[in-house]
């Protein structure tokens, strides 16, 4: 046990509750310069009563990050465990946990420091320094609000069927960033839209939770399939302009089917002109 490393890790931040019991569990194992860390996975879900899945995407976490390091191998009974190392640059650089430091001006009538000098109950004084002293610190709210709601991603993550859904905050998370990369709002929400339909009465073992359904990206099979609709649609379209083109400038009886929309619209298209439209007897 390296108390050098196991007391850097608890003066920083990590970012969870979880993510700070793995990692003083790992500065636990440590040599003074964050090396020779060896212990399975399942021997940090055990002593740490953490789920196997959790210690498995955190461990991930922190290599990614650089947090962690892996140099090597040693063997062991099932195989081999793998063999880290804490970067102590890395942990030096997070944000420490300790409170910041209020520095106060100058006042015309600054606060007395001394300790109160009001009534006291039971001949129990006041306190020896009263909350509006300039030395006083005043803890920080527990987490920071957000100013603006994602009212796009609120609205898309509303239509989840409400019996799968879990992890609203990374659920909206990757909305955004969908979203952010390009995605229609409109295209995300009838993609929902549609896996709710299609999975409509499965069982709870055979459907997808929210948090897994977006970052795995199974939405994005169902915008491709609304961007191959739209296509077909175009060309069917298309394939029906020029249909109703070709009876203009033939004159065919079946001008008489063509609706007054329909030669706007052939006409917004270029696909015959006014003398054609008058000549085959649709407008004077």
């Amino acid at each position: 046990m390296s108390w050098r490393v196991a007391n850097a890790c608890a003066e920083r931040k990590f970012g969870s509750a979880t993510r700070k019991q793995i990692i003083m569990f790992l500065a636990d194992k440590a040599s003074d310069d964050g090396s020779g860390i060896w212990c399975s996975k399942g021997t940090i879900q055990r002593h740490t009563e953490l789920g196997e899945t959790t210690v498995k995407r955190t461990i991930r976490e922190f290599l990614k990050e650089g947090i962690l390091v892996e140099t090597g191998a040693r063997g062991c009974k099932n195989g081999f465990t793998v063999v880290y190392r804490i970067d102590l640059a890395r942990i030096e650089a997070l944000e420490l946990t300790a409170e910041p430091k209020i520095e106060t001006g100058s006042t015309v009538a600054p606060v007395q420091t001394g300790p109160g000098t009001g009534a006291t109950v039971a001949g129990v004084p006041g306190p020896p320094r009263p909350p509006n002293h300039p030395k006083t610190i005043h803890k920080p709210p527990t987490r920071e609000r957000v100013g603006v709601e994602d009212e796009e991603a609120e609205k898309i993550l509303a239509t989840y069927p409400p019996d799968r859904l879990r992890g609203k905050a990374e659920c909206l998370s990757r909305i955004r960033e969908a979203l952010d990369t390009g995605t229609e709002v409109e295209d995300l929400l009838q993609a929902v839209k549609a896996y709710a339909t299609d999975s409509a009465g499965f069982t709870r073992s055979k459907v997808c939770f929210s948090d897994n359904w977006f970052r795995s990206g199974r939405w994005r099979a169902y915008v491709e399939k609304q961007a191959e609709d739209r296509e077909k649609a175009k060309a069917l379209e298309a394939d029906h302009q020029a249909r109703l083109a070709c009876w203009i400038s033939d004159r065919s009886p079946m001008c008489k089917h063509i609706t007054a929309k329909q030669i706007d619209g052939l006409l917004a298209s270029k696909l015959v002109t006014q003398a054609q439209i008058q000549a085959a007897g649709l407008r004077t």
